[in-house]
């Protein structure tokens, strides 16, 4: 499974939130891979889950990934309860979209 931790510049602000997401899964005993990006560099990138602010989220409603809003990159209970009402442990992640013909490896 893998989780973009998206702010607007993709510098300290998502790499705040990439740790305390990091921090919530292994709490939770969900293994994913964590990675923080620009809203910009996020909408082209595969993943099953966009973690954001409210603010970013209408930029990346077109995205294939569930996007998820929490209100404060700080707070941990706040991301816990979002993850939690979208991921059942133990549960396959959603599969990601098929590349095209001629671009499967």
């Amino acid at each position: 499974m893998k989780i973009l931790a998206v702010c607007g510049l993709g510098q300290g602000t998502s790499l705040i939130l990439r740790m305390n997401i990091e921090d919530v899964l292994r709490e939770l005993g969900v293994n994913a891979e964590v990675d923080n990006m620009d809203v910009s560099a996020a909408a082209s990138e595969r993943a099953d889950y966009i973690i954001t602010s409210p603010q970013l989220a209408p930029l990346l409603a077109g995205h294939k990934a569930k996007v998820l809003v929490v209100e404060s990159f700080l707070n941990k209970a706040e991301i816990r309860r979002v993850l939690q009402e979208h991921l059942a442990p133990g549960s396959p992640p959603p599969p990601l979209p098929s590349l095209p013909p001629g671009l499967a490896p």
